[in-house]
C-alpha cells in the first residue's frame, strides 16, 4: 500500500498523521470486501505501507487516473474542513494493497515523505 501526500498544503503533521490514517484504513476495508486474496497475501507479509510525496494535487490526480486505468484501488481523501484546510480539500491518496511491481508502476518515481 501507498498513500500519497501533497507538499503544496501546509498541515500540522498531526494532521497529515490522520490523513494518512483514513487512507490506510479505507485501503484495507475495500481489499478486505473486494480483493480478499490480495489483502490475505498483504496482511500475512505485514501490511507494508509507504508513504510518498508529490508537489501538487495535478500531479496527484494524475497517479489516480493511473491506479484506475490500471485496475488498482485508489482513493482520495478529502478533509472535513474542521480544523486547519477548507471543507473538501483533498490531502491524500491512497493506493493498494496491490502487488509492489504493479504500485511501482504508478509511484515508483515519486520520494519518499
Amino acid at each position: 500500500m501507498v498513500i500519497v501526500v501533497r507538499e503544496d498544503l501546509e498541515i500540522s503533521c498531526g494532521k497529515l498523521a490522520v490523513q494518512v490514517a483514513h487512507a490506510s484504513s479505507t485501503c484495507t476495508i475495500h481489499s478486505y470486501r473486494n480483493k480478499r486474496e490480495i489483502f490475505d497475501e498483504w496482511w500475512k507479509e505485514g501490511q507494508k505501507k509507504v508513504v510518498l510525496r508529490v508537489k501538487t494535487i495535478k500531479d496527484m490526480m494524475e497517479l489516480k487516473k493511473k491506479a484506475d486505468e490500471m485496475g488498482i484501488f485508489a482513493v482520495l481523501i478529502q478533509d472535513a474542513g474542521l480544523t486547519e484546510v477548507p471543507p473538501g480539500t483533498i490531502t491524500v491518496l491512497g493506493i493498494g494493497p496491490e502487488k509492489e511491481l504493479l504500485i511501482d508502476k504508478i509511484t515508483g518515481s515519486l520520494p519518499l515523505y
